[in-house]
């Protein structure tokens, strides 16, 4: 409440300069020789060299007045510096708030409908509603020529905050986020390293890097754009720009189908691995329990063997296994590293098994499910030879690398959910908090946009760096204290969803922001002049993209590969524009 009442009392900060208007408190007739035709209002009388002032300082104001276009016709305006950085940081910090209330309006939903549709579609569109608001009316009002110049404003936040996310933040969450690094793995919550660049660092899981491949595909867009410039050639420029459009769209829309899907993929996974981890577990069981081994000198499954094992199983010799002595085999064998369904392990070994689907194991099946078992663990474990006498170290290393997969998939759950209390009322909060963040940034998207350009005429700094550097932390701030503050929790599974967000925004910015961007250049006909800062997009996302793709562990040294390519990237840019006049 605080934050909405703040954010009120600056709306009437900005709208009440509009209600006041500049008079002059001379007398047009008044002369230097006669000071008592000077009247004022409040009785105080000013000489002759303070009506001289008094007139130029009036005249001052209405000339910054009439120098200014107002927004919407009411909004203050100035062309001074001082006065358009003003309005900047006000600007800039009630698109912050709309920012904040849309990112907390999405997560109080998520709490009450979970992921899927909304944790795929909803939350990542909203998180970048305010970019895409700044980007469409950067180009949408005012004459071609006049979009011309502001849509630098847009490009400039589209480049600003992709850059900044993938570099500063992301070097950021790995300095807020390391533990010690043992082997492959950071220890959670374990920080003694300080800051070592090899023994200190993060971790994450699988999905974070397809995340992060999905981050490097979202550039195809920015490619498809260029490829007229690469081939010096200015007839193909707009089927270009609508190609690049129609990619974009798409790209948008597979990232929000895979969003959706992906929890389904996600546990279909973990299942799979939970019961590769079941089999070794039994593999393990029996060889401990065998009187010789499993796989023969040739490396083939010794059948004999495992129909001794299967008479030990037999407790009722009854010559079939039912589901309640596999059931008390799994239960026996404990698996305690692994949160795991004994039911639904059961249900699995038993489909491995029953061919014949008569709810029980004959021997003949059991001695079959076993053998290919054993060729699964055989082909997992390549490099291990003459498979007869080391079949523990086979069956050994298949229990290793299931582990490690299963690891890898992120099998733990952070914070207990619970159930919501007064979902409704959380639901109305929710609501209004997001219709609040959408009014916020939609009004005040424009005059923002129309002081960045502002500033620029008065200083002289191209419009793209200001809002390179500037509005991305006015849109993005937000939701990078919320990434450093869940990576502050130093546990594998909260730098796992920290960085998977991370990739998901620029992803959000290649396809929607682009798209958006795209949509204005198409539609009023502008010229398509941003070869450098397109260049720079690929360049970062590609680098950082193909850095984080293959690998889960990040040691503390990474951090400065992201430091260093955001001073890059602005140079790149001022030495393409203004050294070799790309633009």
């Amino acid at each position: 409440m605080a934050k909405l009442k703040l954010s009120l009392l600056l709306i009437l900060l900005v709208l009440l300069p509009t209600s006041i208007h500049s008079h002059s408190i001379f007398s047009s007739s008044s002369s230097s020789s006669d000071s008592s035709d000077l009247l004022v209002s409040d009785g105080i009388s000013f000489d002759h060299r303070s009506h001289l002032s008094l007139a130029f300082l009036n005249q001052s104001v209405l000339s910054v007045e009439e120098s200014c276009e107002k927004t919407y016709g009411f909004l203050p305006c100035t062309s001074t510096v001082v006065g358009n950085l003003f309005l900047i940081i006000i600007y800039g910090y009630l698109m912050f708030l709309a920012a904040k209330y849309l990112s907390t309006g999405s997560e109080l939903l998520l709490e009450i409908l979970g992921p899927g549709i909304v944790g795929g579609l909803f939350l990542p569109i909203l998180g970048a509603l305010p970019d895409a608001m700044l980007i469409l009316v950067s180009g949408l009002s005012g004459s071609r020529e006049v979009a011309q110049k502001q849509v630098l404003v847009g490009m400039g936040l589209l480049a600003g905050s992709t850059v900044m996310l993938i570099t500063l933040l992301w070097g950021s969450c790995v300095i807020v986020g390391k533990c010690d690094l043992v082997g492959s793995v950071a220890i959670d919550k374990q920080d003694s390293k300080g800051l070592s660049l090899t023994g200190s660092g993060i971790s994450t899981d699988i999905w974070t890097n397809y995340a992060a491949k999905i981050m490097t595909i979202s550039v195809i867009p920015f490619i498809i754009v260029q490829i007229p410039q690469i081939l010096h050639t200015t007839s193909g420029r707009r089927l270009a720009i609508l190609i690049s459009l129609i990619v974009a769209v798409a790209l948008l829309f597979s990232y929000c189908l895979y969003q959706i899907l992906q929890p389904k993929i996600q546990k279909r996974k973990l299942a799979f691995v939970k019961h590769k981890h079941v089999m070794s577990g039994i593999l393990k069981h029996l060889k401990k329990h065998a009187l010789g081994r499993l796989l023969t000198d040739d490396g083939e499954p010794n059948a004999e063997m495992l129909k001794k094992l299967f008479q030990t199983m037999d407790f009722d010799h009854s010559h079939h296994l039912s589901a309640s002595e596999i059931r008390a085999l799994i239960i026996g064998i404990q698996f305690e590293e692994v949160d795991l369904d004994h039911e639904a392990a059961v249900k699995k070994v038993m489909s491995d098994f029953d061919t014949s689907s008569d709810a029980y194991v004959s021997e003949e099946e059991f001695v079959q499910g076993i053998s290919k078992w054993l060729n699964e663990a055989k082909r997992s474990s390549g490099k291990i030879r003459d498979s007869g006498p080391h079949t523990i170290k086979i069956i050994d290393h298949f229990d290793l690398k299931n582990r490690e997969e299963h690891d890898m998939l992120g099998d733990e759950i952070d914070e207990a959910v619970e159930g919501v209390e007064d979902s409704k009322w959380v639901s109305i909060k929710a609501g209004l908090l997001l219709l609040l963040g959408t009014v916020v940034a939609a009004s005040f998207a424009d005059p923002l946009v129309d002081t960045v350009q502002n500033f620029s005429t008065a200083t002289g700094i191209p419009s793209f760096f200001i809002s390179f550097i500037a509005l991305p932390l006015a849109t993005n701030s937000s939701e990078a204290v919320s990434a450093l503050i869940f990576a502050s929790r130093k546990k594998k599974r909260s730098a796992s969803l920290t960085f998977s967000e991370i990739y998901g925004a620029v992803a959000m910015n290649n396809t929607l922001c682009l798209a958006v961007f795209l949509a204005l250049v198409y539609v009023r006909h502008l010229t398509w002049d941003f070869s450098a800062e397109v260049l720079v997009i690929l360049i970062v996302c590609i680098v950082m993209g193909v850095f984080t793709s293959f690998r889960t562990v990040f040691p503390l040294w990474t951090c400065s590969v992201a430091y260093l390519l955001y001073p890059f990237s602005l140079a790149l840019v001022y030495v393409l524009d203004y050294v070799f006049g790309w633009s």
